[in-house]
């Protein structure tokens, strides 16, 4: 099934059509995405008229090795939570079984819980707990905000069995309309709204009796980057160290939207909000630098791997402005982790915020050939250094003085 519907609007400024009658909108891209999806296309008619294809639901293809009635489910409509969930749930021991690094050599002992709590917008936000073994001591606690599109059910997983396993309580919430989490999939309507939610949840659970009075650091992947910068910065005080991999905080000047396209980009997504753009490059070729590992993605059956929503779009954008103007605010102990050869994130953007920060306590590890999935996607010695390198910089934090 595969339905779509052209808008049209006839700009009041020529200056809005480049002479070639085209451009593209939205590089905001989950690089966990397994089929192609070029930006927003807006072409100029003989008349002067720009036009926006919107796409809906688009039926998946199947996914090899699973069984018709697994693929069946992995291609629900997935707008809503109830189906995500559905999804979610039905996939679960499928993988944990996949052949990853994460997977394969997780830790035993790792106490795991699930749980939802009702935010103050009502909606129901999907958290999830790893604690070390009851033998291991608990030195502090780790929370964490995944990146656009994503969940914290897939490879994070894996990722929190083995830092727990290091005597770290993690936590994990799915951002409102992402995972399994309440809201339209995909669909930011205020991104600061994501961020209050995020303080709001965090506020609560490292407040949990195994985590109350330790230090606690605050992890953000990608988008998940420009999240936590932006807890930060509304609680300047609020945690004990923040770590970032491969963050969305600044859009680097050859990727930067010209004006006349970010004008356009807000008008559309004032118009029609919740509308999809058109099919895109394929950006996960950029994210994964093993290949085999980038296979694996098709299993984050619960991603949103469609086209970004209007509204979501122009939200990020303007949150990367708002955190580049900010960016000497930072005054937190800082960890910033980008792959060198990241083409989804700019590496520049990351020593631009490395640079630029106040913190008196600060580090930059830029990693040699690595790409934007550098948690995930990168060889297994890789993922295991930088994880490696997480763990070090927290206990470093956490012994005894």
């Amino acid at each position: 099934m595969d339905s779509s519907s052209t808008l049209s609007f006839r700009p009041s400024d020529p200056s809005l059509l480049r002479p070639s009658g085209a451009f593209s909108v939205g590089r905001f891209r989950n690089p966990l995405l397994r089929r192609k999806c070029p930006p927003t296309i807006l072409s100029r008619s003989p008349r002067g008229i720009i036009s926006l294809v919107v796409s809906a639901f688009r039926k998946k293809p199947p996914i090899d090795g699973v069984s018709d009635e697994l693929n069946a489910i992995a291609s629900l409509n997935l707008d809503h939570a109830p189906a995500r969930r559905r999804v979610r749930d039905a996939f679960a021991d499928v993988q944990l079984q996949l052949d990853h690094c994460l997977f394969k050599l997780a830790p035993s002992g790792i106490r795991t819980d699930e749980w939802y709590e009702r935010n103050s917008k009502g909606l129901e936000i999907f958290c999830k707990s790893w604690l070390p073994a009851p033998d291991v001591k608990i030195k502090g606690a780790l929370c964490f905000c995944h990146g656009y599109g994503d969940t914290c059910t897939f490879f994070f997983e894996g990722i929190a069995r083995r830092i727990a396993a290091s005597g770290y309580a993690i936590y994990a919430i799915d951002h409102p309309g992402f995972g399994l989490s309440e809201g339209l999939h995909g669909y930011i309507e205020n991104f600061d709204d994501v961020v209050d939610n995020v303080i709001e949840q965090y506020r609560k659970i490292i407040a949990r009796p195994e985590a109350r009075g330790l230090p606690h650091f605050i992890l953000g992947q990608s988008m998940g980057g420009a999240i936590t910068l932006k807890v930060h910065l509304k609680d300047p005080s609020g945690w004990d160290g923040i770590i970032l991999v491969a963050p969305m905080c600044k859009i680097a000047k050859d990727m930067k939207p010209p004006e006349p396209m970010v004008k356009v980009l807000t008008l559309m997504s004032r118009i029609c909000p919740k509308a999809k753009l058109v099919p895109g490059v394929d950006l996960a070729e950029l994210a994964f630098r093993d290949q085999r590992k980038r296979k694996l993605a098709v299993y984050n059956v619960i991603c949103y791997e469609d086209q970004t929503r209007l509204k979501t779009a122009a939200e990020l954008l303007k949150a990367t402005e708002e955190i580049e103007s900010q960016v000497h605010r930072v005054s937190a102990p800082l960890l910033v982790l980008h792959g060198a050869k990241d083409r989804v994130t700019d590496p520049s953007v990351s020593q631009f915020l490395y640079d630029r920060a106040s913190s008196r306590d600060k580090t930059i590890k830029l990693y040699e050939g690595g790409y934007h999935c550098i948690l995930e996607g990168e060889p297994d010695d890789r993922i295991f250094t930088v994880l490696d390198d997480i763990v070090s910089w927290m206990d470093s934090r956490t012994a005894p003085k």
